[in-house]
């Protein structure tokens, strides 16, 4: 690798909560993480991204309250209890879980606002990666039910949670095809 920006880039990956440790994730470290999703690029400087940030007892509302969901908008033919239980032990298997929220201005089209977002998310991959703190982006269907939970606003949406550890996984080779196959050159 070139450099130390292009080598985060081509080994940040998803770090499950399989991987993470009990070590907590400090205040210092979430806000460093948060910060460096604010310096994303953005549109008419509209900043969308909004973050929920739980930790301790507030990731065991958002279990129960993703395990809620999941047992009202399951249909009975493909609910499981065991289902239920893992939706909300899911939030507690971490030390953090971030609310992904796009605030949507109407000042730019809502797919900018959603790509601002995703490269704030990003950069927060990279900065927990820098930091050694694993991190995945996680989209289960049930966060589209949690607006009244999160108290958002109308033009708000959750598009995700992102669940944080300190982890002891290795560092991988990224598994993609090479970039020869997606690109086209014109001359």
């Amino acid at each position: 690798m070139k450099n130390d920006v292009l080598k985060a880039i081509h080994y940040r990956r998803s770090v499950f909560q399989a991987s993470f440790t009990e070590e907590e994730v400090s205040k210092e470290d979430i806000l460093s993480i948060l910060e460096a999703a604010n310096a994303a690029p953005t549109h008419k400087r509209t900043q969308p991204w909004r973050f929920v940030i739980f930790r301790k007892e507030g990731l065991q509302r958002l279990g129960t309250e993703l395990s809620r969901i999941y047992k009202s908008v399951t249909p009975a033919e493909k609910y499981t209890e065991a289902t239920e239980i893992t939706m909300g032990k899911k939030a507690t298997q971490s030390n953090v879980a971030i609310a992904l929220i796009v605030n949507y201005t109407g000042e730019v089209p809502e797919w900018e606002e959603l790509a601002c977002t995703a490269a704030a998310v990003e950069n927060m991959w990279l900065a927990a990666h820098s930091l050694n703190i694993g991190g995945y982006w996680a989209t289960p269907g049930l966060i589209n039910h949690l607006s009244g939970f999160l108290n958002l606003e109308e033009n708000q949406k959750c598009i995700g949670l992102f669940y944080l550890g300190h982890h002891e996984s290795d560092a991988r080779e990224p598994v993609r095809t090479p970039i020869e196959e997606k690109i086209r050159w014109e001359e």
